[in-house]
């Protein structure tokens, strides 16, 4: 930043926690970065009032005094995006937590500076262009191997198109070397193995396109009954004790996305260090190598600067954006948005901005807007199809899903995994209730699941409805006792008994149970409707319901989730063919015995 024309150097007036008013800073930008006070934290420039800037610093400004200088950068808050950035743990303006340890200990120092990627690493480089070829940007110069499961692509960054004068050759190249020239219409650029991008805006794609594969999690309530799309965006609200980090722990262990991005925003430190300690011995499921060779964690828990938790979002959806454009399935879970939203009213009450609901600020709906928004399957500049999906945990005081951030968050989403405390209460886990959810989605994935099997939308309907009539058929049963329902009614509590005992809930610490493929969700689904199905009609013919109840395999069925493994399915056939025949001899028992007639 140029000294003023009025020789006024900029310089802090005025310090009200995180927010800073600078004087003499006529040539500063919105969202500049600037650096404030002799350690020279990092801030940015959110509002422009003549010669003063008001300046949002992502450290803590104990001992900040007026009079102390601030210098400008030029640019916007921005990450480094290139290999390097799987398995590393940022904080929110992507400073790494490792390297800041090994540096200072346990405790982030003001005005640390620490690169987010290694500088002297070397990567060995693997051309997939020629020279003299002419290349678009978002185009594609080569690979490296960033991890065991990951191929990174070296992108040309956007805003660079022209013919390649010049291309490296394989080797060994360190983030800083240049591997490729190109000509463009305003002189030769230079292109590296990393290049930055500012976090609040979007990286730009070729194409939009209709959610149609669904995000598989292995967890049955969700991809049977409310699935999730690659590339849509999704909440799971829930009170406290509901078990929301849990389901998204569970949610980025499991998802079949390529890339997992796990934003950890605002939420309580002993939280957020469990998981920096789990996640690192966590296995992947498909190749056994550990999951953070895929995995990127950002940690800006309860403790840290309040500015950069507002921050953190951004830099989690731009570094997923960055490995979407090189074609692949991205999964961003954020925990918790309210946090988020917290933080943006904080912010908001010392910039003096007139306060909206609940002392949110009027622009919590646009801000919100703009991080869901960013998700999506799409087709990058590259020509390739990929996706972002998005889920965000919502915190509402007390469970209350009126409040404004749960509200908000529901335009702007299409899958909402309602998490009930009663349900958590009674250790029915995940607590997703089945009645205040809902998935937009199903339509738009039910073709691929009836290629792999047929009748999944009718199973589907099939359970939802008798859910329904069961939670109906309960308000009786509160009233007046189940002994006065007749048994074709009795039945259903029965089977929606076994649905939610024997299917809905999972136990993430079970080895068979803690992950369901999707064909055994329907294996299992399937089976307990085919009691359903038999036992009404028997009971239609007049067989008593405790017939069908005491079936000798009634408790296997229940058990089944725990007994078979997704790769012991001709067991669970077994098991549904012997219901089958349990229930047949049951009928012909029944029919042959001799009862009086009406």
């Amino acid at each position: 930043m140029n000294t003023p024309p009025n020789g006024m150097e900029p310089t802090v007036i005025r310090i009200s926690g995180p927010i800073v008013t600078a004087a003499g800073m006529r040539s500063a930008a919105m969202y500049e970065v600037v650096h404030v006070g002799e350690e020279g934290l990092v801030g940015e420039v959110v509002r422009i009032v003549d010669d003063r800037a008001t300046i949002q610093v992502y450290e803590d400004t104990t001992m900040l005094k007026p009079g102390a200088p601030v210098r400008g950068t030029g640019a916007p808050l921005s990450v480094w995006l290139g290999p390097g950035l799987l398995g590393q743990i940022y904080d929110g303006i992507q400073r790494p937590l490792r390297g800041i340890q090994e540096r200072s200990g346990a405790w982030i120092q003001r005005g640390e500076k620490v690169d987010p990627l290694d500088l002297n690493r070397r990567w060995t480089f693997d051309p997939r262009v020629r020279q003299g070829d002419v290349v678009e940007a978002g185009g594609i110069l080569g690979e490296v191997r960033e991890t065991e499961l990951v191929r990174h692509r070296v992108l040309i960054p956007p805003g660079i198109a022209g013919t390649l004068k010049w291309i490296a050759g394989p080797g060994d190249y360190a983030l800083r070397d240049t591997i490729a020239r190109i000509e463009t219409l305003r002189g030769e650029r230079a292109v590296s193995l990393w290049h930055p991008w500012p976090v609040r805006q979007p990286r730009p794609i070729r194409e939009r396109l209709r959610v149609q594969a669904p995000l598989i999690t292995g967890q049955r309530v969700i991809d049977t009954l409310f699935p999730m799309g690659k590339g849509g965006a999704g909440a799971i609200p829930g009170g406290f004790g509901t078990g929301k980090t849990i389901t998204q722990h569970q949610l980025a262990k499991w998802s079949d996305a390529e890339i997992i991005v796990f934003i950890g925003c605002g939420e309580r430190g002993n939280e957020m260090t469990s998981v920096l300690r789990e996640f690192p011995e966590l296995k992947d499921p498909r190749s056994g190598r550990p999951l953070m060779d895929r995995t990127i964690l950002i940690a800006n828990t309860s403790n840290m600067p309040v500015a950069a938790r507002e921050v953190s979002i951004y830099t989690g959806i731009t570094l997923a954006e960055y490995y979407r454009d090189q074609g692949l399935n991205v999964a961003v879970f954020a925990d918790s948005t309210s946090r988020w939203a917290e933080a943006l009213r904080e912010l908001a009450a010392r910039l003096e901005e007139m306060p909206a609901e609940e002392g949110f600020p009027a622009t919590l709906a646009s801000r919100l807007a703009q991080f869901y928004e960013r998700g999506g399957a799409v087709t990058t500049l590259a020509g390739k199809q990929a996706s972002v999906t998005i889920v965000g945990a919502v915190s509402p005081p007390g469970g209350d899903f009126s409040e404004p951030v749960t509200q908000h968050t529901r335009r702007f989403i299409r899958c909402f995994w309602a998490l009930d405390t009663e349900l958590a209460n009674a250790r029915h886990y995940p607590a997703i209730h089945w009645l205040q959810s809902y998935s937009e989605y199903a339509e738009n994935v039910a073709p691929w699941w009836e290629h792999q099997a047929p009748d999944w939308s009718e199973l589907r309907t099939e359970a939802l409805a008798l859910l329904q009539r069961e939670e109906r058929l309960q308000q009786v049963v509160r009233l007046v006792g189940p002994d006065v329902l007749p048994d074709s009614q009795r039945l259903i509590l029965f089977i929606a008994g076994i649905l939610k005992d024997g299917f809905l809930t999972q136990s993430a610490y079970d080895e068979k149970d803690t992950f369901c493929a999707p064909d055994r969700q329907v294996a299992l689904l399937r089976m307990i409707l085919t009691l359903y199905r038999r036992g009404h009609d028997l009971v239609e013919k007049g067989v008593p319901l405790g017939r069908v109840r005491d079936l000798s395999c009634i408790p296997k069925v229940l058990h089944a989730k725990e007994s078979f493994g997704n790769d012991e399915l001709p067991g669970l056939a077994e098991l549904e063919q012997r219901l089958r025949d349990e229930l047949d001899t049951l009928e012909k028992q029944f029919f042959q015995e001799d009862r009086p007639h009406g």
